[in-house]
């Protein structure tokens, strides 16, 4: 079961990259998907004789598709499926422990490896960085790349959050890792794409 958020970033008429991604995956495995938004979650597993395998769903959403998914049924995001395909999740998940050192005043990178144009509500600009600081309870400085820019010096980041690698190849990905673990003051990445 794919749970599809009306992404504002992509164009009317289109889906946002990881979800056709997935789904052509799901369809070269010979696997069949039901696609829903967030609110047809609850009454299409309603109508299901067995229960789906996997929920799969944006991370945006997770809280209000992890409240409608009944809790024997194992639950993803996008984010995690493309950390694993095309980064090192070992190394994002234990990336993810910086945030518990973040203190007030810290710099964070958000490297966003797409080019879209940011828009109100943009996740890398907007929701991650108000997460953190509310999660922190003071301000954090945040630096924000776009693209293949990407700093060569990243010793001044406590915490770098890569978005985006739907838009990159694995290669790029597992070497912007590479850059982060050798960098003492940014041991290992976090991400969310």
């Amino acid at each position: 079961m794919l749970v599809l958020p009306i992404d504002k970033e992509a164009p009317r008429g289109r889906l946002i990259l990881p979800q056709v991604q997935a789904l052509r995956d799901l369809m070269d495995a010979d696997a069949m998907a039901m696609v829903v938004k967030e609110r047809e979650l609850k009454e299409a597993l309603g109508r299901l004789k067995e229960p789906p395998k996997l929920v799969v769903t944006d991370s945006q959403a997770f809280l209000k598709v992890a409240a409608d998914t009944p809790p024997d049924v194992p639950m993803t995001s996008f984010s995690i499926l493309f950390a694993r395909f095309k980064g090192d999740l070992t190394t994002q998940v234990a990336g993810t422990m910086a945030v518990e050192n973040l203190k007030s005043g810290d710099r964070v990178l958000v490297g966003e490896a797409c080019s879209h144009h940011p828009i109100g509500e943009d996740i890398g600009r907007v929701k991650i960085p108000r997460w953190l600081t509310q999660y922190v309870g003071g301000k954090l400085n945040f630096d924000t790349v776009q693209g293949h820019d990407y700093p060569d010096d990243l010793t001044p980041y406590k915490l770098v959050i890569h978005c985006g690698a739907c838009s990159i190849n694995r290669r790029e990905m597992l070497s912007r890792i590479v850059r982060c673990r050798a960098n003492r003051a940014c041991r290992s990445p976090t991400t969310d794409w």
